[in-house]
């Protein structure tokens, strides 16, 4: 009982942790462009942002349920298993976040999940045909959709406002940016807080202290979303200047189609229950904004070592999680 109650401590620490990073190293997804085009100062964008991440986390869990029961048979998982995915996930977000890039927090958690679960009960214990589902489809469409609507978006507003000055561009998409800035921190809090709590809901229900069929508690709901605004609030400043200026150059109206491109793909994957990553979304509205301006106005190699990243964060997330399981089984705790 004493080891039980210590692996469930463990699991509710480790998930405060990986939230609260989760909130620092994703940061940049609601605010890098709009420091970059100096419409905020950082700290406003900030906290502006830990707001409405706390805001977009309350409002939804269908993205929750997804990751609590679609995506690995709760039952085929231990409390020991949800602590090395988070270890996991924890790990390869502070490596990425050292380095400067912008990887998935989210993709980073399911990789620990499978990791985890193959770990615990063996290579059939993940539903690997909603994985591919829910998971493998939408991170190879939202990029490509978030660049295209980003690439449409740019030449709708050119075309619109090509009569405008560039002064006068500035001041109505300085104003608006404010707005798209917030729906993109709405957003990033509505799908990636629901990861923290449906993990949180899984040791709940593994250490017997929520039944099986349970929903995400009330507490659990508060817990992810203030855990997230307070890592939102602490800034991520390594990514932010990847996101904000070494992809392209960006002015407000840049930022504005690119917020709200991303802000839209993102809000319709948490109304169907997708596990979005928000950083591959906003990163490739960007790219998508940069290309509108010409092919050249995209660093395509900081572009490559971001996608690199992407398609090595759930194997690598995986391993890890493997490897710290069995690390607490060969101590006792597995």
């Amino acid at each position: 009982m004493g080891d039980l109650t210590l692996i469930l401590g463990l699991v509710l620490l480790s998930a405060v942790v990986f939230d609260f990073i989760n909130g620092f190293h994703d940061t940049a997804n609601a605010i890098a462009t709009v420091i970059a085009t100096r419409v905020l100062a950082p700290w406003q964008a900030i906290l502006m942002s830990a707001a409405l991440n706390v805001v977009g986390a309350l409002t939804g869990t269908a993205v929750a349920a997804t990751i609590g029961k679609g995506l690995i048979d709760p039952s085929a998982i231990s409390q020991s298993g949800v602590l090395a995915a988070l270890l996991g996930a924890i790990i390869w977000n502070l490596l990425t976040w050292y380095y400067g890039i912008p990887s998935s927090s989210s993709h980073a958690l399911v990789g620990g999940l499978v990791g985890a679960a193959v770990a615990h009960a063996g290579i059939g214990a993940p539903l690997w045909l909603s994985i591919l589902e829910k998971v493998v489809l939408p991170f190879i469409a939202s990029p490509i959709v978030g660049f295209l609507i980003a690439a449409v978006v740019m030449v709708l507003l050119l075309n619109a406002f090509q009569r405008a000055s560039r002064a006068g561009m500035r001041s109505i998409f300085g104003r608006l940016q404010l707005l798209s800035s917030a729906f993109m921190a709405f957003g990033h809090g509505n799908n990636d807080a629901q990861k923290t709590m449906a993990v949180v809901t899984i040791a709940l229900i593994a250490a017997h202290v929520l039944p099986a069929d349970s929903g995400i508690p009330l507490p659990v709901i508060a817990l992810a979303a203030t855990t997230m605004g307070l890592g939102t609030a602490a800034g991520g400043w390594r990514i932010i200047r990847t996101m904000g200026s070494r992809l392209t150059h960006l002015d407000p109206v840049h930022g504005f189609a690119a917020e709200t491109s991303a802000a839209t793909v993102i809000e319709v994957a948490s109304l169907l229950g997708f596990p979005l990553s928000t950083t591959h979304v906003i990163a490739s509205t960007i790219m998508g904004i940069g290309a509108v301006r010409g092919m050249g106005n995209v660093r395509w190699n900081v572009a490559g070592n971001m996608v690199t990243a992407w398609i090595l964060t759930i194997p690598a997330s995986a391993l890890v999680a493997f490897i710290v399981y069995d690390l607490l089984r060969m101590i006792g705790l597995g």
